[in-house]
């Protein structure tokens, strides 16, 4: 079963959150109707397990998306984790990817970012998000500020944290065909933290301040196969022993999407009539299947007709977010 679990550090300013997902990372895998390139698809195995340490490390209710985008061979890579722990994943791919490593890891430079240009964009998409207020969205590239090229994801998402949301966090990503992990640690801040030394007394406050690195040292000797395979009581007892680890209740990630008829209506309704009738002089129908699950979807040229007629208008092509 995957798993999900959220902890922390008794007396210390240090959370953590741990995932690992087997049935439903297999199942993701499944529902594909092509199979992508193993790095493609280790790629999403990192990104499904990052979505979901963030999702569960934060106070939020709606959908957390993480997307990256470059001028490598992978165009767009796409993971979505909601409140619930659900999530799914999918990427568009229109070169040749690079064969895993002899470790089995990919180089995220090679598939994302060869010239540079890559980014890391993750938002936040509230439930009760007003209509015509947009989502908040934060942006950083896939370089460092020496604009040296970022070779692991984990790498990326920590510099997003220290950038977007001023946190000091330790990242370790693992994903192979069979599963798919991380683990996140977080330096949480301590109030009035400029005077602490002289509200606690100078020995409690290098001990405050020292829990973090001292933390993120451990959980940076972590190795992939540790990652995705010790049951997680082990693997916690194995860094942690040493400190006052508090358990919080574990909870089961999911694969689901939320695709819908209704929702493929309106993108074909976003490509315009036009485009729609051209497709239905060639064939009898317009088929589309969702690029997360594989979900068909069949409008034939009456369901098409009353898809625009609903929508009074025809509604020219638009962007959108995967």
């Amino acid at each position: 079963m995957s798993e999900f679990q959220k902890f922390m550090f008794e007396g210390l300013p240090v959370r953590g959150v741990v995932v690992r997902l087997t049935d439903s990372w297999q199942e993701l895998q499944a529902r594909r109707q092509e199979p992508l390139p193993d790095a493609v698809m280790a790629l999403l195995g990192e990104m499904s397990a990052c979505a979901l340490l963030l999702q569960g490390n934060l106070k939020f209710q709606g959908a957390l998306v993480m997307q990256m985008s470059g001028d490598g061979p992978v165009k767009l890579a796409v993971a979505e984790a909601r409140t619930d722990l659900s999530y799914r994943a999918t990427a568009n791919v229109t070169g040749a990817v690079p064969r895993l490593d002899s470790k089995g890891q990919f180089d995220l430079a090679d598939l994302l970012n060869v010239h540079g240009g890559g980014r890391c964009a993750i938002t936040l998409d509230a439930d009760d998000r007003p209509p015509g207020v947009h989502p908040y969205q934060g942006v950083v590239p896939l370089n460092d500020e020496h604009a040296a090229r970022f070779s692991r994801l984990a790498q990326a998402v920590e510099q997003y944290m220290k950038l977007s949301e001023q946190l000091d966090t330790k990242i370790v990503l693992a994903a192979d065909a069979h599963s798919a992990a991380g683990m996140l640690i977080q330096r949480m801040p301590l109030e009035g933290e400029a005077n602490l030394e002289g509200r606690v007394g100078a020995e409690q406050a290098a001990e405050l301040l020292d829990a973090f690195p001292r933390i993120a040292m451990k959980v940076a000797t972590l190795q992939p196969e540790e990652l995705l395979r010790l049951p997680m009581d082990e693997l916690l007892h194995r860094l942690f022993w040493e400190e006052p680890l508090r358990r919080f209740e574990p909870a089961t990630p999911r694969f689901a999407c939320t695709c819908s008829r209704e929702r493929v209506g309106r993108m074909l309704v976003g490509l315009g009539r036009e485009e729609i009738e051209s497709i239905l002089a060639e064939r009898a129908d317009v088929e589309v299947a969702c690029n997360f699950c594989g979900a068909p979807y069949r409008f034939d040229a009456v369901d098409c007709a009353q898809l625009f007629q609903a929508a009074g208008s025809v509604a020219p092509p638009q962007g959108s977010v995967q």
